[in-house]
């Protein structure tokens, strides 16, 4: 078994490149801002009762400006101030909310939902007030995202959280099927307008509990609505400019809200630039035996060529290579679907690899575990690779377990081990709805899962969206 360490992967902005988020946009601004046809104006709409309307416009005010690190904070990196929301600083745009479009909801409304004794009568209650009120700002008011605020008591009898511990790829739901925050998005995605669901809590400096810092609340909650009210790209991937374009897809599954029907979803990133494709594909078999979905060569060439047709309309050429990541083993049939659909489509390279979940554990001395960025080679086929783990630049662990490192097994590649496992490292930065640069996984799946517990709650006839923002 050989042991190396792969260097974090750079970020491209505005005049400048680091390898941290914030401090890229902190110090050299956002990616796009070098287009002339940029978005530099952020429209915001809100759906709340008027306390959270107040709170949401005091924190949008305070997102404009500077807002400092904690005081007691120790690892300086980690808790950068936020640089602010304006023409002259990182994100060089304005936030525009106003009292106009602001739609407003009675408490009366908040109580009589509160006092529905039927778990399911009373979320799908609060999801229809919600949605005729986020329908009226998006058919009637000029607005980019909605940010729907959900007053605390509403929250602790609508919210359906998942029990605390690490994510995996292919755990199933273990809490009520019925889930606000997804269902609301589903609905309401016909309407063409990203929606950011905010806790009341979470706009409350005054009660701190659990929550983050505001620094790095103001963060995440920006860098999401600059996203979402895109098309934006607020960093991008340094690459090797003399490969050539290169094109990642990931496919995952979701099961049906009643557990009867297996489907795939695909989360396409079009280049190094980030910008996605969601599409939708058809329901699958589970084979008896192992209980792992598949694709039929069919399935696996439709969904393939779609992909790289709407990658077409959108660059104006196919890519040189694709590379395809699926959270289980891919069968030969599939392989055979997606070489194909290349090969039509004169696609002079195609990579399969497969990212999982891994048992394997690596030590070091003292507390703290493996580096992020740490490569064991088992052999040619097989490596594991930690996303999670200490963090050299934040000069700490930012997690609450034992991280669990990813196995990637790479079926077929033209590339070297070494880059397969840099690519997929990268693309853990590339997930906009979180600042911080340690994600466990390549945008790929874990935005192709993202968008299953969505596409869940949607009918067959229901059109998706499809901008990974609408997901997130």
């Amino acid at each position: 078994m050989i042991i190396e360490h792969i260097s974090e992967p750079r970020l491209i902005f505005g005049n400048g490149e680091h390898i941290c988020p914030r401090r890229g946009v902190f110090e050299y601004g956002v990616y796009d801002q070098r287009q002339t046809t940029r978005k530099k104006e952020v429209f915001l709409g809100s759906v709340g009762t008027n306390q959270c309307t107040d709170l949401l416009a005091n924190w949008i005010e305070r997102c404009k400006g500077l807002i400092a690190a904690p005081s007691d904070a120790k690892q300086e990196n980690l808790r950068l101030p936020f640089c602010g929301f304006s023409a002259n600083s990182g994100y060089k745009a304005e936030l525009t909310f106003s009292s106009d479009l602001a739609k407003t909801i009675k408490n009366s409304d908040i109580k009589a939902i509160i006092k529905i004794d039927n778990r399911t009568q009373r979320i799908n209650r609060a999801i229809e007030l919600y949605y005729e009120n986020i329908k009226f700002l998006a058919q009637n008011r000029h607005v980019d995202v909605i940010v729907c605020v959900v007053p605390d008591d509403l929250y602790k009898v609508v919210s359906s959280e998942p029990k605390p511990g690490e994510e995996m790829l292919d755990e199933e739901d273990t809490y009520e099927e019925l889930n606000f925050r997804r269902a609301l998005k589903a609905k309401a995605m016909h309407l063409s307008k990203p929606l950011q669901l905010i806790r009341q809590t979470s706009l409350d400096s005054d009660k701190k509990g659990d929550q983050q810092d505001d620094a790095t609340k103001a963060w995440n909650f920006c860098t999401a609505l600059y996203y979402k009210s895109g098309p934006t790209i607020p960093w991008k991937l340094k690459r090797d400019e003399a490969k050539g374009t290169s094109c990642a897809v990931g496919i995952a599954f979701y099961r049906s809200r009643d557990r009867k029907t297996l489907s795939t979803s695909l989360a396409q990133i079009f280049d190094e630039l980030g910008n996605g494709l969601i599409l939708r594909g058809t329901p699958v078999e589970i084979d008896k035996d192992d209980r792992v979905p598949r694709l039929t060569e069919i399935q696996a060439y439709d969904l393939l060529k779609a992909a790289l047709s709407e990658y077409r309309i959108a660059l104006g050429t196919y890519p040189a290579r694709v590379v395809v990541h699926k959270s289980s083993n891919f069968t030969d049939e599939e392989i055979g679907g997606l070489g194909e659909a290349a090969n039509d489509l004169n696609i002079d390279t195609v990579d399969f690899v497969t990212v999982m979940d891994s048992k394997f554990r690596l030590y070091r001395d003292g507390n703290y575990p493996p580096y992020r960025g740490t490569l064991a080679r088992i052999d040619d086929e097989r490596q594991i690779l930690y996303s999670r783990g200490s963090v050299w630049y934040y000069q700490t662990y930012t997690g609450l377990y034992v991280p669990q490192p990813l196995e990637l097994r790479i079926v077929r590649s033209e590339e070297s081990p070494n880059f397969i496992a840099e690519e997929i490292l990268g693309l853990t930065k590339m997930n906009w709805n979180n600042t911080q640069f340690d994600g466990k996984y390549p945008v790929t799946l874990g935005c192709a899962r993202k968008v299953g517990e969505i596409m869940k709650y949607m009918k067959d006839s229901d059109i998706p969206q499809v901008r990974y923002a609408y997901y997130m």
